[in-house]
């Protein structure tokens, strides 16, 4: 297939893709966390086993894994991981994109529901000016995140067959519940999945690579207080809302998500719950330098003894779980080829490239963590999580330009 035809392959594999809902669940403890991811799972199946792949294979935690031997030997095999299932942020998890031919200004994206993207809260749509750009309908996220870095792995393997292009050992792994805490990748056999390193595709704007991240930590805080009537509360009643309050006051507004940037840790009040018998409150714990990450756990564990001093006829248990770790934690001069490979491929394609510290994690956080350096690179899309995500069709096809790239590389080093 010529370019014109493979990129447009790649966007209409992208739009099947997303009209799948797989959002995951946050509030579920099985995993998968959602039935319909094993409907994205069975999809990306049936693919792999119409490409030719070898070694397919849906495991019971829905991830999707294939292997691709090489036609030239003596190079290193390399792997690609992307995650199947969206976020729940409230929104709907049916997904109605539209491409539009952005001419500049403000974007109506629902007439009938009046739902707009501002120029003025998303000035980065300007630099797209003359494009074509995948949006939403605004009233779900688009789905980008992951589902372009699953339409890119899988027309890369396209690409490669059709053509019949030179390439090493290549294994692919398609796994659920990113964005419930990398909880797929965490659990993927890497016995099966045995490469010499690995790449995830995820989000980012044209030229972001990625091999910094937050380490990242969840702290639940359970509190049961006294319950009377309240004609004869004093003394008696123990409130577990105000107590809840007292903890939330211990933490300074400049260290929350809204207020930092950069390199900055943060505390992340995301959920509470509330009657006037129990409350519960979660706090999503972050930072790049793994000291200041340990400061930050103290400092949740020390507020949670003050207030338990506080009220002593309260019941507060705490529970911290490290979720993921810095990818760059990982990384040494040994094991960093990576990461060149990366800057190598983009350099070739005249992109440029530049790192940055993500202020999330990704698949390869949880894999790197496990010995299998993993960094990521840009799938080209902006604002994920939300209803003004969009995908810029031409750094979208970039982003498969670089898999391609990478590929090439490797294989030239055996030609």
């Amino acid at each position: 297939m010529d370019l014109q035809q493979r990129n447009q392959a790649l966007v209409e594999r992208f739009l099947s893709y997303v009209a799948i809902s797989s959002q995951s669940d946050p509030k579920s403890k099985a995993l998968p966390s959602s039935e319909s991811q094993w409907a994205m799972a069975r999809v990306l199946e049936a693919g792999l086993k119409q490409f030719g792949l070898k070694e397919v294979e849906v495991d019971e935690h829905a991830i999707v894994t294939g292997y691709l031997p090489g036609n030239v030997k003596g190079v290193p095999s390399v792997g690609f991981v992307a995650h199947m299932d969206t976020v729940d942020v409230g929104l709907s998890p049916d997904v109605h994109p539209q491409v539009i031919n952005y001419q500049g200004g403000d974007v109506c994206l629902n007439a009938e529901k009046d739902i707009w993207i501002r120029v003025a809260d998303h000035p980065e749509l300007e630099r797209y000016i003359g494009q074509d750009i995948i949006f939403t309908d605004g009233t779900s996220v688009l789905g980008a995140d992951n589902k372009a870095g699953v339409s890119n792995v899988m027309q890369t393997l396209e690409v490669l067959l059709t053509e019949n292009r030179p390439h090493g050992d290549i294994r692919v792994a398609f796994v659920p519940d990113e964005e419930t805490g990398l909880r797929g990748a965490k659990v993927l056999d890497l016995n099966k999945f045995k490469v010499d390193f690995a790449y995830t595709i995820d989000g980012g704007e044209l030229g972001e690579l990625v091999y910094e991240t937050y380490n990242a930590g969840e702290a639940h805080v359970d509190i049961e207080g006294v319950t009377t009537h309240p004609c004869a509360a004093k003394g008696v009643l123990v409130n577990p809302i105000l107590i809840a309050t007292d903890l939330i006051a211990n933490f300074s507004r400049l260290e929350t998500p809204e207020n930092t940037d950069a390199k900055d840790g943060y505390y992340w009040f995301k959920n509470m719950s509330a009657n006037p018998a129990r409350a519960h409150v979660q706090i999503n714990i972050r930072d790049f330098n793994n000291a200041s990450y340990a400061a930050r756990k103290d400092y949740v564990t020390n507020a949670v003894a003050l207030v338990q001093k506080r009220y002593p006829k309260a019941k507060i248990h705490l529970d911290i779980e490290d979720i993921y770790s810095n990818i760059s934690g990982g990384l040494t001069e040994d094991n960093r080829y990576p990461v060149d490979l990366m800057f190598e491929a983009c350099k070739e394609l005249g992109i440029k490239a530049f790192a940055v510290s993500q202020r999330g994690g990704t698949d390869g956080s949880a894999l790197t963590a496990r010995g299998l350096v993993t960094p990521n690179y840009f799938t080209g899309c902006h604002n994920p999580h939300g209803f003004a995500e969009f995908l810029p069709i031409p750094s979208f096809t970039a982003s498969l330009d670089v898999t391609l790239k990478i590929i090439e590389i490797l294989a030239r080093k055996g030609a």
